[in-house]
């Protein structure tokens, strides 16, 4: 945990004296939710249910993009002699689920500052956005790693993440139903829920698997 740790504080290190990276995205966010809040105004629970996951899924690509791609081949090369590949990625996973997590946190309280709150359980919505950040995040993770050893190419990114990250979001908008005053059928929830976290978990073993044949490249 030492080595996680240290790889972490670099992160947040470089984080904090690359500060325009933070502020684009944040402003990307804002500008995102206010475009949205002039063309719906005030949305019902459906709508604002489906756009407010599509958003996180831009703010988080966004955020999580640079993650390995920012990193130079001169600076991975001293992580490889210095480092372990499982050490590396879960310091990555760990920084990536920070950053992602404070960007839909950040949206979330603009989401209802402009669009109001149509929510019939606050709190449990708030949980929600929460681990559905994470989710997100996972996924883009081991996408950025990828792209980060195929020239740069943030597209591919995208591309290889379409078919895992569709399942995540029609589960977080399914399970996000529950905090609207939807009643769900006896178990579903359970088992809606017991799914997103199985697909998490998968994502963290391929990371976990794949990533040292990234690393030795």
């Amino acid at each position: 945990m030492k080595e996680v740790i240290t790889l972490l504080k670099k992160d947040l290190l470089l984080e904090w004296r690359q500060q325009y990276t933070f502020w684009g995205i944040l402003l990307y966010v804002a500008s995102s939710v206010f475009v949205l809040y002039l063309a719906m105004g005030a949305p019902q629970a459906d709508v604002f249910n489906g756009v407010f996951w599509m958003i996180q899924l831009f703010i988080c690509i966004n955020a999580v993009a640079k993650s390995f791609l920012q990193e130079s081949k001169g600076r991975m090369l001293y992580y490889y002699l210095t480092g372990s590949p499982l050490h590396f990625v879960i310091s990555k996973i760990i920084y990536n689920s920070i950053i992602a997590i404070l960007m839909v946190m950040i949206s979330l309280i603009l989401f209802f500052l402009l669009m109001k709150n149509p929510t019939a359980d606050l709190w449990l919505f708030v949980w929600i956005a929460f681990f559905g950040a994470f989710s997100i995040s996972l996924v883009f993770t081991l996408m950025s790693a990828i792209a980060a050893k195929a020239q740069q190419n943030a597209a591919i990114m995208a591309i290889l993440g379409f078919p895992l990250i569709i399942p995540q979001l029609l589960l977080l908008m399914r399970i996000s139903k529950a905090a609207f005053g939807e009643v769900f059928r006896e178990g579903a929830l359970l088992q809606m829920t017991g799914l997103l976290i199985g697909l998490d978990v998968l994502v963290i073993v391929l990371s976990v698997i794949l990533f040292p044949f990234l690393w030795k490249e």
